[in-house]
């Protein structure tokens, strides 16, 4: 059993947090004809007044959206909105967190350079690293990056550091400030996926990350109903990004789904501390439970990557005793779904058993040694108690 406090006190007020994004997110300055809501500009093209706007707008010297592959303004306020929770000077939205991913990483890592990534990262962004990166001949180091003696250890010489705390599957922590400081004093540049706490939860530009990514799939949109990323830095960096992948690589953000996330932000402040009360709960219950060895949650850590969040997330996962039955416990469910992803309002199970089974030879879970007894619960918005009883009844009719 885990033997770490169960006390929150990360050293950050949460109130704080969630006023600050609360008022940036509810409020807006009018919009055309006095709508509450920012329009949805359905538009594929935007026309000039004339040649002088054209050549203006051309050569960058103003700025106007010209075809909704690169700039729309529904997804421009979208945008602007996460680089102000993120405190970044700009971001750049995606069709998808893969995308946001690929176009930051190859903007900034070429043919004969190095990566150095943190181990039990994202399944798919492993994946990229290990299937498409070496055609490109670009090498990537994988770390346990809750240890900074390895991270330091591995860094010199790569140009980019990759990392995501916490971590998929496993949720290690990394001392983020501390990482940073390691690649700067190199020139790295530093990217982290920010998904799981948000900028609600933990500020990664504030402990010196240059790029933060985000799945807006997730806790961003908070509904299921949107596939969509985002990355927020400097904006030179943004800018860096737009000329060296963005428009070529073509994963664009639409206008509709743009417009989806704005609406899922405005609840953003209100969802989280419901998923973390919940998920915290649960995480307690199980972590007393006859049937469960170990519960990975950022709550129950004394890794000093903790001290960044001010809050936690409803995703984390647990490891069950060998004489569960992890098929029939998962099939028993009934509030709890099966299936991927993870940040709306419904609750989702994953069990490592099956996603073992994905894509033999690129599969991180199998690279990292995640045991096929971790199951992953994502807690929605339902009832705490309801999903522990379903969660009781399920290990009842599990037993080997």
């Amino acid at each position: 059993m885990n033997e770490h406090p169960t006390a929150f006190d990360p050293g950050i007020s949460v109130s704080d947090y969630l006023g600050e994004a609360a008022t940036l997110l509810a409020h807006d300055d009018p919009f055309p004809g006095g709508a509450v809501v920012p329009p949805i500009y359905q538009t594929s093209l935007f026309t000039f007044d004339n040649y002088a706007d054209m050549a203006d707008t051309f050569a960058g010297r103003r700025r106007q959206p010209i075809y909704s592959r690169g700039d729309n303004p529904t997804v421009m306020e979208f945008e602007a909105r996460v680089a102000a929770l993120e405190g970044a000077e700009a971001a750049r939205g995606f069709s998808s967190g893969m995308a946001a991913i690929s176009a930051t990483v190859l903007a900034f890592v070429g043919a004969g350079e190095r990566i150095v990534a943190v181990r039990n990262c994202y399944g798919d962004a492993y994946r990229l690293f290990e299937r498409l990166f070496p055609r490109l001949q670009i090498k990537v180091d994988y770390v346990d990056g809750s240890d900074p003696d390895a991270v330091a250890a591995a860094l010199p010489g790569a140009k980019l550091l990759y990392l995501e705390s916490p971590t998929s599957m496993m949720f290690e922590l990394q001392d983020i400030a501390h990482l940073t400081r390691l690649a700067k004093e190199q020139g790295i540049v530093t990217t982290i996926d920010n998904s799981w706490a948000t900028p609600v939860f933990q500020k990664p530009i504030a402990n010196g990350v240059d790029l933060v990514l985000h799945s807006a799939s997730k806790y961003l949109g908070g509904h299921s109903d949107t596939v969509a990323g985002v990355v927020a830095g400097s904006a030179a960096h943004i800018k860096h990004i737009n000329e060296q992948t963005y428009s070529s690589l073509g994963g664009k953000l639409s206008p509709f789904e743009g417009w989806l996330l704005l609406r899922g932000l405005r609840t953003l402040p209100l969802r989280l501390p419901h998923h973390m009360k919940s998920g915290l709960t649960l995480a307690e219950r199980l972590k007393a439970h006859g049937k469960v060895e170990r519960v990975n949650h950022p709550a129950y850590s004394n890794h000093p990557g903790k001290k960044t969040l001010a809050g936690y997330a409803g995703l984390f996962s647990f490891e069950v005793t060998e004489d569960v039955d992890i098929p029939a416990f998962v099939d028993a469910l009934k509030l709890f779904r099966i299936g991927v992803s993870w940040g709306g309002h419904e609750s989702l199970v994953v069990p490592a058993k099956a996603s073992l089974e994905q894509t033999p030879g690129l599969n991180s879970m199998a690279r990292f040694g995640v045991s096929p007894r971790t199951i992953r619960f994502n807690v929605g918005l339902e009832n705490v108690e309801d999903l522990w009883a379903d969660v009781v009844q399920a290990f009842d009719k599990s037993k080997k």
